[in-house]
C-alpha cells in the first residue's frame, strides 16, 4: 500500500500563488505516474495534471496550462503542484493520486492510491 498525504493549501486571493506538496509513504516503490485532480462542491472529480515516475513526462488539463507546473522529488517521495494566477474557479479540494503503472492518464479510475485532499479557495 503507498499512503498519501497533500498540504499546502489555504485561502489566497485571485492572481495569487500557492504550491500543494504530496508526500507519499509505504510502498512507494510501487507507485509510478502521480497526478492531481481537484473536486469543486457539486461537481465531479475531474483531472488537474500528471506526471511520470522520470519526471520527462507531464500532461495538463486546458484550463491550468501555463498557470500549474507539477513535478516531483523522488529521493523526497514527494510531488508538487506550483499553482500561479489562481482564479475562483479553481477553488475546490485538491487530491493527490498515485498509479502503479506509467501513465499520462486523465481518468480518475486508472489511479491507484488516493490522498484525503487539501482544501484551496480563491477569493475574488
Amino acid at each position: 500500500q503507498v499512503q498519501l498525504v497533500e498540504s499546502g493549501g489555504g485561502l489566497v486571493q485571485a492572481g495569487g500563488s500557492l504550491r500543494l506538496s504530496c508526500a507519499a509513504s509505504g510502498r512507494t516503490a510501487s507507485s509510478n505516474s502521480m497526478a492531481w485532480f481537484r473536486q469543486a462542491p457539486g461537481k465531479d472529480r475531474d483531472f488537474v495534471a500528471v506526471i511520470t515516475k522520470s519526471g520527462q513526462s507531464t500532461e495538463y488539463t486546458d484550463s491550468v496550462k501555463g498557470r500549474f507546473t507539477i513535478s516531483r522529488d523522488n529521493a523526497k517521495n514527494t510531488v508538487y503542484l506550483q499553482m500561479n494566477s489562481l482564479k475562483p474557479e479553481d477553488t475546490a479540494v485538491y487530491y493527490c493520486a498515485a498509479s502503479r503503472r506509467a501513465t499520462l492518464a486523465t481518468t480518475a479510475t486508472i489511479y491507484d492510491y488516493w490522498g484525503q485532499g487539501t482544501q484551496v479557495t480563491v477569493s475574488s
